[in-house]
Formats: structure tokens, sequence, C-alpha cells
């Protein structure tokens, strides 16, 4: 029998399968087939899970020859394969494309899946790409500055101070000039 915590695990997608009458049994009571897995000794949510997996042919007959196994069950063996091919259709339908492969690494580990993954990388791509635009829009919009060898400013040059004696004389620079 599994344990309370696999069966959680398990979770309900196998219910409708796992409590549905096979057959009453000669005391009045109703053979599940949970109970008939346990009898033979099967775990019954790993059953479950790998008739799931099979083609829906397979597993009715791997259920078939199950339940015609089962002691002291003369009806169930009578009609087995009806009763496997009901029971067959309750469990749930595998999606045999558009399935991803089950995360595993640090996605499984936090319960993150793939697609999400996926889905966080592009937003983050589309998000950088925004920044990298509006950057882009900033600089072409801002005004064209020189290029910086340009704004060097360059130290006044000195301008030679007339002499005092040129100036005060006037005459004296023309008379010399003759």
């Amino acid at each position: 029998m599994p344990s309370p915590s696999r069966a959680a695990v398990a979770g309900s997608e196998f219910d409708a399968f796992l409590y549905s009458s096979i057959a009453e049994e000669e005391n009045g009571m109703l053979l599940t087939v949970l109970s008939a897995l346990a009898r033979l000794d099967v775990d019954p949510w790993e059953e479950a899970a790998r008739l799931t997996s099979l083609p829906r042919e397979k597993a009715t007959q791997t259920l078939t020859s199950m339940i015609a196994a089962l002691p002291n069950s003369p009806s169930a063996r009578r009609e087995s394969a009806a009763i496997a091919t009901r029971l067959i259709a309750l469990l749930p339908r595998r999606v045999t494309s558009g399935i991803s492969p089950p995360a595993t690494g640090v996605a499984a580990a936090v319960g993150i899946s793939t697609h999400s993954i996926k889905r966080y990388i592009v937003m983050y791509l589309i998000f950088m790409l925004f920044i990298l635009a509006s950057h882009w829009l900033q600089q072409a919009a801002a005004p064209a500055s020189p290029p910086a060898a340009t704004n060097v400013i360059l130290a006044p040059t000195p301008v030679p101070a007339p002499s005092p004696t040129a100036a005060s004389t006037p005459a004296a620079a023309t008379s010399s000039a003759r």
C-alpha cells in the first residue's frame, strides 16, 4: 500500500478510475479498482499512471488480464473485457503532442516550468531592448556637442605693453622715425 505522502502527491487525477467499482463481491461489498490492484500486490497509483501512459488498446488488454486474475470474483472474470474498457475510459487522457519535457534541475526544485522560464527570458530581453532604445533616443535628441579636443581653453597670449618713454613723447617718436 502506498504511503499517505505518495497518495497525496499522486493527486486526484486517478480517483475516478481507482474508486470505480469492478463488481459486487459475494458478501455484497463493491470491489473497487483500488482494492483489486492491492489484492494483486500492485501499487494502485503507479499502475494507474502506467496504464495512462499506454495506448488505450494495450491498457485495456492489461487491465482485462488483471481483472481475470482476481481471486474470488467469478462475475468480474466473465465480464473482464467490458469492465476494463469502461474503467480505462476513466483514466486521464494522455496528450501525445504539445507537452514540454518535465522541468529538471533548479526549475524542477522550485516548481517552475520550462515554459515559464522561457517567458521570463523573453520578457527580460524585451525590457533590455527597450532600455537600449530609450538610451539611444536620448543620445539622438541631445544637442550635438563639439568634440572634446575643441573644448580646450587656451590661455590668453600676453600683449607687450608699450614703453613709457615712447608713449609720453609722441613728437620724439615721430622725430626718431624721420
